[in-house]
């Protein structure tokens, strides 16, 4: 267990680097337990809490990874996994878990999994991944979060997603790889991750085309094989990142965001009087005194990132006039808003996924508990524009997603520091 104590007031300014993306890495990782032998190497792997569960997920599964944290390199050699069944005590600690269905089953024909962990963001079905798998003819039985699996060859087949989820697109080609024939995957998740994701297999062999929109197409083949890849940067990263140089009246330059992988945010940013630009392959974000208020709905990639919400609604909470936010993805999303109340902000819930934020002159430290990974990335942005000083505890969930913080922070000329119990 670990805190954040944040002495807030400080405008930052400087140049900063954002981080390897956790939703591209993630399934790279599960991704590399498809070839029967041989090293995959993975570059640009950002130390994560959910990357730690993913490691030692191979490692209980019986396969050997290494992480080289100068280097940030992955190395995953997955000759030795003896066992089907995914370890539940793992399994529990990371929603991404569920990316290691796949490829386990292509090496036994048959997976059993229990238990899903991640952010507590209300209901998050796993039917698109039973649903699937069943299209792919696997024999799937289980409920909510405990899946079994089992055929003895998939089948190539036309797939439909009711709504483009990242991690179930990303399971299905992965299933799809493998599957004798064509698959079809209709109402695609389109992200950059994905899209980076589709690179890396087909380094190792699988043939996709498609990427980048909402229809995918999967040629089957006979086998995958160990490569090697860089991953992207994370634009989840480098949001924040952006937000922290609005929000606290600062300068900063980014080294690794691409602004045409977030160019709704770019656009609210600039909306609230943010000066954004690229100057070559570097970014330069300056903030504003007084923001303006914004309208925002999220939406599926390209629209507006349900992961950028909570951040973007600290920064609404000092801003001159009346916000409103509505979270289109998940129920929960909006679990934010009581702790930026705590902190001074003027927010009304107009219904469990509409808030309405009006702006106040100034924020107050005072001490939080990070209930999921963005909403503690939230706390962070406003503690770093309140007076006084707020402790964040439960940061955790906040390292599952984002690397030395307080450390990255600090060179900026933020007050913060991580405190240990």
């Amino acid at each position: 267990m670990a805190k954040y104590a944040i002495n807030g007031g400080k405008k930052l300014n400087g140049v900063v680097f954002v981080q390897g993306a956790k939703n591209a890495a993630l399934p790279m990782i599960s991704a590399a337990l498809i070839p029967m032998s041989g090293q995959t190497v993975l570059h640009n792997v950002p130390l994560l809490n959910d990357i730690l569960v993913s490691i030692d997920i191979i490692r209980s599964l019986g396969g050997k990874a290494e992480y080289y944290k100068d280097e940030q390199t992955l190395v995953i050699d997955p000759s030795g996994i003896s066992t089907h069944t995914l370890d539940s005590s793992l399994t529990t600690r990371s929603r991404a878990s569920i990316l290691f269905l796949p490829a386990v089953f292509h090496r036994f024909g048959k997976v059993q999994f229990k238990g899903v962990g991640g952010c507590n963001l209300g209901h998050r079905s796993l039917n698109f991944h039973h649903n699937g798998f069943k299209r792919l003819g696997a024999i799937v039985e289980g409920d909510e979060d405990v899946i079994s699996i089992a055929a003895t060859r998939l089948k190539g087949n036309l797939v439909y997603l009711d709504t483009p989820s990242q991690t179930s697109t990303e399971n299905l080609i992965m299933a799809a790889c493998l599957a004798d024939g064509e698959t079809i995957i209709e109402n695609a998740a389109c992200e950059p991750e994905v899209t980076d994701f589709i690179e890396y297999l087909r380094k190792m062999g699988a043939k996709i085309s498609g990427e980048g929109s909402r229809t995918l197409f999967i040629q089957g083949v006979s086998r995958l094989r160990p490569t090697e890849h860089t991953v992207m940067y994370d634009r989840l990263d480098a949001g924040p990142l952006m937000m922290a140089a609005a929000i606290t009246n600062g300068a900063l330059t980014l080294i690794g965001a691409r602004l045409d992988q977030m160019r709704i945010l770019v656009l609210k940013l600039q909306q609230m009087g943010v000066t954004v630009e690229a100057r070559g392959e570097v970014v330069r974000v300056e903030g504003l005194k007084k923001l303006k208020p914004i309208n925002v709905v999220s939406q599926p990639y390209p629209g507006f990132s349900t992961d950028f919400l909570p951040g973007l609604m600290s920064l609404a909470c000092v801003a001159n006039g009346r916000s409103d936010f509505r979270e289109n993805i998940f129920l929960d999303r909006l679990t934010q808003v009581e702790g930026l109340k705590t902190l001074g902000a003027n927010i009304e819930k107009a219904s469990p996924t509409h808030a309405i934020v009006r702006g106040v002159e100034k924020l107050a430290g005072t001490n939080l508990s990070a209930p999921d990974l963005r909403a503690g990335m939230a706390y962070i942005l406003a503690a770093l524009r309140a007076e006084g000083k707020t402790v964040i505890d439960n940061v955790y969930q906040i390292e599952r997603g984002h690397c030395n913080v307080p450390e990255r922070l600090s060179a900026l000329g933020a007050d913060i520091k991580r405190v240990a119990e």
